[in-house]
């Protein structure tokens, strides 16, 4: 699997834990940690932008099992994969 589909596959796995529980968003998040782990074989642009959007899931994922809100959160999240989407496509 390509870098912009693995990116592709995570802003709809956002999309669909966005809004939700946390008992149902956790674990939608926790599923994207394969997708979003890098292997050091893409431009370091681009390993950075996945780097980027995986710490900006792993602080929805912080929040959500503090308890905390997480309003401000998801756009960023969504913007750092978009991010990542977009250069791995330019690749």
């Amino acid at each position: 699997m390509t870098d912009s589909e693995k990116a592709a596959k995570v802003i709809e796995a956002l999309k669909a834990a966005e809004g939700e529980p946390a008992q149902i968003a956790l674990p939608i998040l926790n599923g994207l940690v394969g997708l979003v782990q890098g292997s050091g074989e893409a431009p370091l642009e681009i390993e950075e932008a996945r780097s980027g959007a995986f710490l900006a899931i792993c602080e929805i994922g912080k929040a959500l099992h503090r308890g905390q809100p997480t309003d401000g959160l998801w756009a960023p999240a969504m913007s750092a994969t978009e991010r990542w989407m977009s250069l791995a496509r330019g690749r």
